[in-house]
């Protein structure tokens, strides 16, 4: 069969990575998103294989197993797949899901998988890697790159392919990695930073869409667009002006979503559909500990009930640790129920973004809530991005929301071919 031809177009600057990535053991692009690193790397790892490299087995991995197909299989049409269509299947190695391709009556093994959780190092184990491709590496466990690099001491071409958006300047993939490579690896190092500009095929036009997503000055803002390494500060939801009056409107769907707590305080939230935008109809907050009136499921159960009011609730939305209130919604068999997603990170950037666009509106009755994203405080002293989890309930009921709902991708710019 013959090869599939796939033409990407290339800037001075990627093509100046790609070609210093042929002598160099570590390659690292970082930068805005969209701005074309995956490929660069998936190339430059693709290029060694069609030349013949040395070492028969491959690591190819990202904050999930999934993530890695998508990003370096996939990869909208210019991933491994498809350079090497027609020489190349997917099948399964050891457990994982592996890519096979055959290069002059050689066969090369490419392994996907997950590197975002504590164990997922175990899934590496028993192999030797030759190459490693890593996609968002900073969403890597560090157990992961430490066992990936320990994978690769008996290669005899070594080379590493990196890609991330940036992070705090304190995490530990730079203080730990990064920027320690330049002095461990010298000229062997390949090092480039992106913006979103050195994209050659992203229009004007297409820019503003891009950038019209994030609210300037927001930490999204400086990471995704200019792709600044900077600290997470200040108030968590600083863009937040998304207060409208309550009144009547023809809601199409409804749902609940819940931050529930036995000592912790309760927040519940009632979410309205109307043209399009998704509206905090009216909220129910309770903590025994500040009022010292301490409820049972079962009451906590009751003010769910009375916050639906009788309305075709589509799920009732719960944080993934409130099995006594799960339990008690079943038992009732009124409402179903979802365990929310509980992301933080991208939760609140999914969140940031549906404020920004109005996707989200708060009615001015929900007051607790309002309240919350005036003191809802990113933790200045972490070296990680992390929130101060004080005045946070309503906030993360928020988060379950949008994330389980898929509430951000409603209006979500459309993908561009092969940025990634």
């Amino acid at each position: 069969m013959k090869t599939s031809t796939i033409n990407p177009v290339f800037s001075d600057k990627h093509k100046a990575y790609i070609s210093r990535a042929e002598s160099a053991t570590v390659s690292v692009a970082e930068g805005a998103v969209r701005a074309g690193k995956t490929i660069d790397n998936v190339l430059a790892f693709a290029k060694e294989i069609n030349r013949g490299t040395p070492d028969r087995i491959h690591l190819a991995t990202g904050s999930t197993s999934a993530n890695a197909k998508l990003n370096i299989g996939d990869a909208n049409g210019f991933g491994l797949e498809y350079i090497f269509r027609g020489r190349c299947k997917w099948t399964k190695y050891r457990g994982n899901e592996a890519l096979v391709i055959n290069i002059r009556n050689r066969q090369y093994i490419v392994i996907f998988a997950g590197g975002g959780k504590a164990d997922s190092n175990k899934r590496i184990r028993g192999n030797s890697y030759g190459m490693w491709i890593a996609t968002e590496i900073n969403l890597h466990h560090e157990n992961m790159v430490q066992e990936a690099f320990n994978r690769q001491l008996a290669a005899k071409n070594r080379k590493i392919f990196w890609d991330l958006n940036p992070s705090s300047p304190a995490s530990w993939i730079y203080k730990n990695y990064i920027d320690r490579f330049p002095e461990q690896f010298g000229a062997r190092y390949n090092y480039e930073h992106f913006t979103i500009s050195d994209n050659a095929v992203i229009s004007e036009e297409r820019l503003k869409e891009i950038e019209a997503q994030y609210t300037p000055g927001s930490i999204w803002y400086r990471r995704d667009i200019l792709g600044e390494r900077c600290n997470a500060e200040g108030l968590v939801y600083p863009m937040y002006d998304n207060t409208v009056p309550t009144e009547e409107r023809e809601y199409e769907q409804y749902y609940i979503s819940v931050d529930f707590g036995v000592q912790n305080p309760t927040a519940m939230l009632l979410w309205g559909l109307c043209n399009g935008v998704w509206y905090l109809v009216r909220e129910y907050y309770h903590s025994g500990r500040e009022t010292n009136d301490q409820r049972t499921v079962g009451q906590y159960y009751d003010a769910l009930d009375e916050l639906a009011d009788g309305l075709p609730i589509k799920s009732v939305i719960i944080d993934p640790s409130a099995a006594p209130l799960v339990s008690e919604i079943n038992s009732r068999r009124k409402y179903k129920v979802w365990k929310g997603k509980n992301n933080v990170i991208s939760g609140i950037q999914h969140t940031a973004q549906c404020l920004s666009d109005k996707t989200i509106m708060i009615n001015d009755c929900c007051e607790r809530t309002l309240a919350e994203f005036g003191l809802y405080r990113w933790d200045d002293d972490a070296t990680e991005d992390k929130v101060i989890k004080e005045d946070d309930h309503s906030m993360d009921a928020i988060r379950y929301f949008v994330e389980t709902v898929g509430v951000w991708r409603k209006k979500q710019a459309r993908p561009v071919p092969w940025l990634l």
